[in-house]
């Protein structure tokens, strides 16, 4: 069997979690005593996705140029190929500053525990006119009825931008046992497996179990 491609954007895979339970644990109880923030829910499955790998290169959350540059060309200005903009966006700008250590909270689990630690870069604001523009070129529409829309718009016109380390998978290991799979792991199987051609695909709905016969 042929080596694997290499992944998007680099030679290796670099997943944002912080796997070393040491290294995890030192800044769990570090996190707890830096200023927090409760992420929105896109925010946070961002997060997720970079922690498992899925969105990489990418070392943590867009800045305004980089947003703007995807949405407008689907590149970074570095000129990464990138379809959608990865935000962590915010109604209110909170009082910090660009090289400051952030907790970021997870809104989709009780008690909104800490899932990531970021290191501000910037926080900037969109116009009106950015947004419009990013969310008819993200959406192909404005329309508020559309779900897309009305859920991206409602998170605000602050975008916080910043590498983060990831702690934990927040709700998906527990809700989706059988199904979640970070990128490594699902690397790990094809390898495993010998799997010459594979096929990736992107269902409508949530997760669900596999056809029979599918793999």
């Amino acid at each position: 069997m042929a080596a694997l491609i290499s992944p998007h954007g680099s030679d290796a895979l670099n997943p944002l979690y912080v796997a070393e339970p040491g290294r995890n644990a030192a800044l769990s109880e570090q996190a707890e005593t830096l200023p927090s923030i409760t992420l929105s829910s896109a925010a946070a499955s961002n997060a997720v996705m970079m922690a498992a790998g899925y969105f990489n290169p990418l070392t943590g959350y867009m800045n305004k140029e980089d947003a703007l540059s995807v949405a407008e060309n689907m590149h970074t200005k570095s000129g990464l190929f990138w379809p959608t903009p990865v935000l962590c966006l915010l109604e209110k700008a909170p009082a910090i500053g660009p090289g400051q250590r952030i907790a970021l909270r997870d809104p989709n689990v009780d008690g909104n525990p800490i899932l990531a630690v970021m290191t501000v870069d910037a926080v900037e604001t969109f116009t009106e006119d950015e947004f419009t523009m990013m969310t008819q070129k993200v959406f192909g529409t404005t329309d508020p009825n559309h779900p897309g829309v009305a859920d991206f718009t409602s998170q605000g016109r602050i975008a916080l931008s910043g590498r983060i380390q990831v702690l934990n998978y927040s709700y998906f290991p527990v809700d989706f046992p059988n199904t979640f799979r970070t990128a490594v792991e699902i690397r790990q199987d094809i390898e495993k497996n010998g799997w010459s051609k594979v096929v990736a695909f992107q269902t409508r709905n949530r997760f669900s179990q596999y056809p029979d016969g599918f793999r």
